[in-house]
């Protein structure tokens, strides 16, 4: 259903994505921002899904300036492995990549953006800094408390688990408190990936919740 591609960045470093195409006309466009394990078989499956549901999908690799092709599954030993990836995150440098997502659909239709864990954070920032989308929705972010005084430019929804060991509730209630106008979510008893089926803190019930809203968010907001 999906290839491979090359995006090509605003200072000219080609990076690597994953894209999918729907059978007839698109809806529009999901740019899917990965975790910290690359544009692994999870990403690879959410963008699958998309084009299920009607959506070209594309997931920029936004580690290939430090290693290229990086994908990772979840043992302890792979988790330790990726976590070096965001030591010290250039942000500008992924905002930069994920605008060459964003480019590369933008003949297609309305573009929404979702990001999970390091992507959820990338997400929102993307909708407060960059151009070309509708709609933005974060899984689980954990640097949203730190972007959270920067105002988003399209509707934006986030998704939290309560037992996130990373990132505690009172970060989610700054989150609100500084941000009204976005929606979050809470999901009882969930963990830190509780959204990604390969994981053990995979919580079916909450994903399947939050799966729902989101597909309804950009149902509401990729329209054209």
């Amino acid at each position: 259903m999906g290839q491979d591609i090359t995006l090509t960045a605003s200072d000219k470093f080609e990076l690597g994505a994953y894209r999918t195409t729907p059978e007839g006309t698109p809806k529009g466009a999901v740019v899917v921002i990965q975790e910290i394990f690359g544009v692994n078989h999870h990403i690879r499956t959410i963008c699958d899904r998309f084009a299920v549901q009607g959506y070209v999908a594309v997931a920029p690799s936004i580690f290939d300036r430090t290693e290229r092709n990086f994908q990772s599954g979840y043992s302890p030993e792979e988790i330790a492995i990726a976590r070096k990836f965001v030591a010290n995150p250039d942000w500008a440098a992924m905002l930069r990549d994920t605008q060459a997502a964003i480019d590369e659909v933008k003949d297609v239709g309305p573009i929404g953006i979702i990001g999970f864990c390091l992507g959820g954070s990338v997400a929102f920032s993307a909708a407060t800094k960059l151009t070309g989308l509708s709609a933005a929705i974060g899984y689980y972010g954990g640097a949203i408390v730190k972007f959270a005084g920067d105002k988003p430019l399209v509707p934006t929804q986030l998704h939290f688990g309560e037992q996130d060991h990373g990132i505690p509730l009172s970060d989610v209630e700054i989150i609100r408190a500084k941000r009204p106008e976005v929606e979050v979510f809470v999901y009882d008893g969930a963990q830190h990936g509780f959204g990604c089926d390969e994981r053990a803190s995979y919580d079916k019930a909450s994903a399947d919740i939050a799966r729902q809203r989101s597909l309804a968010f950009f149902a509401k907001h990729l329209v054209k």
